[in-house]
């Protein structure tokens, strides 16, 4: 393998994002072959060169690609210094260190992409891919083709003009009103503060479709692997990942899905896993034992705007009724409009943890050093 910049190097690990890591390179916590590395610029070939990150090598592990729907109360990081129910519980059990693409607010549900590509979560982050995020809501009050329309063309918040959005009227509920919204931007609360700034408060929100992705057929708390026609698609779009390649991220199929039991710290209670069959095929090197699931159907498609369910583990029964809309049947329209290894990246103070990088030829993980 050719020489490549290092924080691309850590980026590919899921060290960092390709920034992140700039700023582990001149914090002087990285060296190439025993050598302190805290100037930008350098390279490193990953194969044959040894590079460590606060005293751990870094070594190959195979891209992994999850979609997670995360329940209303479970906070979107790996971590939550309040003591509350974090995303990392849900991924305990996905091969490969795995972290969050972006955020959803705590009291948001919804589709949630997890990796351990940097890259490849830097490019569906970037603005300028406009990366289409599309949600369900309810607000209160009695949305008219005129409000609708001020939501289209955007709303003037705090830190400037939204940019124009596609608004579609689901139906009127009493005082409420339910639409899908989808959107290309990334700001904090974006949506609530579009409701408070136009007078209609956000009551529930959930995230339905994230890149093209949706979480049909998964149970709040439920994760699965992305197909590889999902990744292709996402290559074609938006240039991630960057390379496409074989193993149980890239080319497991779309019914895999796994459920984390919710433990007593959530506060809706445990979740619920769906009853599932066995998968007719292991993928190769420690891939996690999956299970399959019928395929959902389009009167899911809402399913994402519950919360989280209480109780023990589902049996035949069928979900839990929800108050969401069917997105695909409205009343009306209102007016025109890789490795098998379960080591885990370890780290010194704040450790080495991440939000960004790249598929390429492999992710890397750190270990402890032991020398080859």
């Amino acid at each position: 393998m050719a020489t490549e910049r290092l924080q691309k190097v850590l980026a590919r690990a899921g060290i960092a994002s390709r920034r992140a890591a700039e700023e582990l390179i001149v914090a002087g916590r990285v060296r190439v072959n025993g050598r302190i590395i805290d100037e930008l610029g350098a390279k490193a070939d990953p194969r044959n060169d040894r590079v460590e990150v606060d005293g751990r090598r870094i070594v190959s592990e195979q891209p992994v690609y999850v979609v997670v729907h995360k329940p209303r109360g479970v906070v979107s990081t790996m971590s939550d210094p309040e003591g509350r129910p974090s995303v990392k519980e849900l991924v305990s059990d996905v091969p490969g260190r795995v972290f969050p693409i972006g955020r959803l607010d705590f009291a948001t549900s919804g589709v949630l992409l997890a990796t351990n590509d940097g890259s490849f979560a830097d490019g569906l982050m970037h603005p300028r891919k406009a990366v289409p995020k599309m949600y369900v809501l309810k607000v209160k009050g009695n949305m008219q083709p005129d409000d609708l329309e001020r939501w289209r063309q955007g709303v003037r918040l705090e830190d400037g003009m939204t940019l124009p959005a596609e608004v579609r009227f689901i139906r009127h509920e009493e005082d409420k009103t339910w639409l899908e919204l989808t959107i290309t931007e990334g700001r904090n609360q974006q949506i609530r503060r579009m409701g408070d700034a136009t007078g209609f408060r956000v009551m529930r929100l959930a995230r339905v479709s994230f890149a093209g992705v949706s979480s049909e057929g998964l149970r709040p708390g439920q994760w699965r692997f992305l197909t590889r026609d999902e990744l292709v698609a996402m290559k074609s779009a938006y240039g991630v990942p960057e390379r496409i390649v074989s193993g149980v991220a890239s080319t497991a199929p779309a019914d895999t899905a796994r459920a984390r039991p919710r433990g007593k710290g959530h506060g809706h209670g445990k979740g619920h896993a769906a009853d599932t069959t066995p998968l007719r095929a292991r993928q190769g090197g420690g891939a996690s034992r999956g299970r399959g699931r019928a395929a959902p159907t389009a009167e899911t498609r809402a399913e994402a705007a519950k919360g989280p369910g209480r109780g023990r583990r589902a049996r035949s029964a069928p979900a839990p009724r929800d108050d969401a809309p069917r997105a695909e049947a409205p009343r009306g329209e209102l007016g025109a409009g890789g490795r098998g290894g379960r080591s885990r990246t370890t780290g010194t103070g704040g450790g080495v943890r991440a939000s960004g990088g790249a598929a390429g030829e492999g992710n890397y993980r750190t270990t402890r050093g032991r020398r080859r």
